[in-house]
């Protein structure tokens, strides 16, 4: 950059320096100023600031000498993981769950509780409402401490945190979870779509951790997907993006239709235990059942092909509920898969099953604070320094 520093530009200029000097420190061993600085690309005095200035909000702390060390040991420092607190919440059709982590991404507490799916608004959110406040108290904290929370949810969401359209939940179209959950937590609330967030989980924790672009298949009652393009998960210009079970034609719709009855399923058992028992016998070797698994199979691979030719991802991962049933599931996708496209990615089973989509939640709400918190101009203030 040539020429003077602008106000602006030296606000930008301060945001990054604090930035990279957090990413040195953060889920490392602690570090001297020297090595801070080489991790961060910054010089010892312009690191140095920086440190300063995080110690006395708290966000960074000094630790004691290294056993053993010579002479005048250099000043080592460490991340206050600690210093801060983000909730993730999964709201599903079955289940409702949610997790406190800290700064670094470790959950600290997670906690789930079963709903009805026929469950209604004033139901469901009653859940939600009790199984955060027990997640909160269950990690020692209080809503007041969480600097971000992000919920999960199936359907479309608008930047508000409202629900546009969901035609998985009954009577949830409509709601305003983000003004729902800002009564029980402090900092920025934001709803996302909750296969996209399983899918940002996978390239975090799971098996597409080394994947720059992926196809997550939310594979279950409901059929979604979330797409991760040059490492960043795509969302679309009006968050729509990946919705292509919308076109009939793509058979998304009907997929879970061949797996909803099996003669041996008692009456009024759950379609989810259904479609086990269907996996079950299909592992069997089951002539009817495998006829059925053919089928959903088939509807599945339709949609996911047309977004393998569309985006040539590095990987598939097939997730949601029936990813449990991966080993009859992936070699027939694989076939389907390569009966349709110019090439055939990799197609792995979901490593964080059930967990996926709080997970994601819990790492959206990270690169929200990430984004936001020591930006100048977001409107977003950096919490208070915390205790110690």
């Amino acid at each position: 950059m040539t020429g003077p520093l602008a106000g602006g530009d030296l606000s930008r200029l301060r945001q990054l320096n604090t930035l990279a000097v957090v990413h040195a420190l953060r889920q490392q061993a602690p570090r001297t100023l020297t090595e801070v600085s080489r991790a961060a690309g910054l010089s010892r005095a312009a690191s140095e600031e920086v440190v300063r200035e995080l110690e006395a909000q708290g966000w960074v702390e000094q630790v004691d000498p290294a056993a053993g060390s010579m002479g005048r040991p250099a000043r080592r420092y460490r991340f206050r993981s600690d210093a801060g607190w983000v909730l993730g919440v999964d709201i599903g059709g079955h289940t409702v769950r949610a997790m406190v982590a800290d700064l670094d991404g470790e959950i600290r507490h997670a906690l789930r509780q079963p709903v009805s799916p026929d469950a209604g608004r004033v139901e469901r959110l009653a859940v939600v409402d009790k199984v955060v406040a027990e997640c909160l108290a269950g990690s020692g904290r209080t809503g007041a401490e969480m600097w971000a929370t992000t919920v999960a949810t199936s359907g479309l969401t608008d930047a508000a945190g409202r629900v546009v359209l969901s035609v998985a939940l009954p009577e949830w179209t409509g709601v305003h979870l983000a003004e729902h959950l800002s009564r029980l937590v402090a900092g920025p609330v934001v709803v996302e779509n909750d296969s996209r967030l399983a899918a940002l989980a996978e390239t975090w924790r799971g098996v597409a951790r080394y994947a720059q672009n992926v196809v997550y298949l939310l594979a279950g009652l409901r059929t979604g997907t979330g797409l991760i393009i040059n490492g960043q998960l795509h969302q679309g210009f009006a968050g729509a993006a990946g919705e292509i079970g919308a076109l009939p034609e793509m058979g998304w719709i009907r997929a879970q239709e061949h797996l909803r009855v099996w003669p041996d399923a008692p009456a009024g058992t759950d379609p989810e235990d259904v479609a086990a028992l269907v996996f079950a016998a299909a592992r069997e070797g089951d002539r009817r059942a495998l006829a059925m698994v053919r089928r959903y199979v088939k509807d599945l691979a339709l949609g996911a092909s047309a977004l393998v030719l569309a985006l040539d991802p590095q990987m598939v991962v097939l997730g949601g509920g029936f990813s449990r049933s991966a080993d009859v599931l992936l070699e027939p996708l694989r076939r389907e898969l390569d009966k349709r496209c110019i090439r055939t990615p990799e197609v792995l089973q979901s490593a964080l099953a059930d967990d996926a989509v709080a997970l994601g939640a819990v790492r959206h709400a990270l690169d929200h604070l990430e984004r936001h918190i020591f930006d100048p101009g977001s409107g977003l203030a950096a919490p208070a320094a915390p205790k110690r």
